[in-house]
């Protein structure tokens, strides 16, 4: 199966505009952003749980990150809540359920094999730094090599001007409305922006975005060896 597989290519999907796709697991539903492959698949995906489901457990062979953004998401080492930020690294295992459901954000086979820091970051409670323009504020949630994702939050009427992405550029809107020179993104808007590309980006009311870039580069999207497959999860 291929999503807008191509990464040297622009690409937007409005998530509440997608249908759910039923998981190889009752009661998991997806709707699909980006993927690359079947239940083995580089994916960027919303991942709904119902009410008492659960995955089996499983090993994430290119690792594992996601963003909860509704409920409670549970695996043996914890609960997470609205807002929490996960990385589970290549190789790791879990067993992951949801007592009264939730939906999460989810990437998967897109870590670089010798990032193996495990991440658990509750952003409703970690600090804000100011950004690069007056007006914006900054949440790190990861960095390795190249790659940096963060949480990234706007007072109104804030521009940031014309930039170009080395590396890749990714937006998830989790708050508000923000445009460019290509259009207008509402709440749930995924954009992915190709290495080398340029854009400006603006919200005239305020909001919230997952921001992730430099995670495009050539040497990060080696593919991996078909031995080392383990079947995915979301």
């Amino acid at each position: 199966m291929e999503i807008n597989a191509n990464l040297n290519q622009r690409a937007v999907m409005v998530s509440e505009e997608l249908p759910w796709v039923a998981s190889p697991l009752s009661g998991v539903e997806r709707r699909m952003l980006e993927r690359d492959g079947e239940e083995i698949a580089r994916a960027t995906s919303i991942v709904r749980y119902a009410p008492g489901s659960c995955f089996s457990t499983h090993t994430h062979g290119g690792g594992e990150e996601f963003l909860v953004l509704e409920g409670i998401f549970s695996d043996e080492y914890g609960d997470y809540s609205p807002g929490t930020y996960i990385r589970n690294p290549i190789g790791s295992t879990h067993t992951p359920y949801s007592k009264d459901g939730c939906t999460i954000f989810v990437k998967l086979w897109q870590m670089q094999p010798d990032d193996q820091q495990r991440v658990v970051i509750d952003t409703t409670q970690a600090s804000w730094t100011p950004g690069a323009v007056d007006g914006l504020w900054m949440m790190p949630l990861h960095t390795y090599g190249s790659e940096r994702v963060a949480l990234v939050k706007w007072e109104p009427g804030i521009q940031f001007n014309y930039h170009t992405h080395p590396g890749g550029e990714e937006v998830f809107v989790l708050e508000g409305v923000f445009e460019d020179e290509f259009g207008s993104y509402p709440k749930g808007t995924w954009v992915r922006n190709p290495p080398g590309s340029q854009s400006m980006l603006l919200s005239r009311g305020g909001g919230l975005i997952y921001f992730k870039t430099g995670h495009l580069q050539p040497e990060s999207l080696a593919p991996q060896s078909p031995q080392s497959l383990v079947l995915s999860t979301h």
